[in-house]
């Protein structure tokens, strides 16, 4: 599980195409504390270190996260926003996030909002119903609060801090997106015979 805060922006190092494919990821997570087998979640997938070294890790992706993730686009200097596994006892500044990422959405536009901006997504339509204003959503792994909804896409506020912290300062018109909904809401929809 994890929280949806970042708390280090890594680069792809190496990307080897075999069977499954192996990332390579640069850090400045203290690697002599990631153990083989840890979960970090990667631009919000939730990935397992299959090996470490001073400064990087490497990680496996199948067949099938490649095709309903963005990481079958990842190339070398590719940037990532990295968050660990939540231990008892941390903090949880974001909402509750699993790393099991629903689907794949476009920004649709940039637009400064003061010293924010404003960031406009559109979500596939199956996930469209789950995103609600003042919910939450994980974009690319980043806990946010949604401000509006109309249909199928929806915006949210970037503060200058997460703009840094994150990859989204990178992020241009076009791109597309890791979407994890709020796990209330999908539980939510489930019980009400919705899904």
């Amino acid at each position: 599980m994890f929280t949806g805060i970042i708390t280090d922006v890594g680069r792809v190092r190496a990307v080897e195409r075999q069977g499954d494919t192996r990332f390579t990821i640069e850090t400045a997570f203290d690697t002599a504390t990631v153990p083989i087998g840890a979960s970090i979640a990667n631009n919000g997938v939730c990935l397992t270190v299959v090996e470490t070294g001073p400064g990087w890790f490497a990680v496996q992706a199948s067949g099938e996260t490649l095709s309903k993730t963005t990481l079958g686009s990842w190339a070398e200097g590719t940037r990532v926003n990295l968050e660990r596994a939540l231990k008892l006892g941390d903090e949880l500044g974001g909402h509750i996030v699993s790393g099991h990422v629903d689907g794949v959405g476009t920004l649709l536009s940039i637009r400064p909002d003061g010293e924010s901006i404003r960031l406009t997504f559109e979500a596939p339509a199956d996930l469209a119903k789950f995103i609600a204003p003042k919910g939450s959503v994980a974009v690319d792994g980043v806990s946010l609060t949604v401000n509006e909804v109309d249909g199928a896409r929806f915006g949210v506020n970037i503060i200058p801090h997460t703009q840094q912290a994150t990859t989204f300062g990178g992020l241009r018109e076009g791109d597309r997106v890791n979407l994890e909904i709020d796990m209330l809401a999908r539980y939510v929809a489930r019980l009400a015979g919705r899904e």
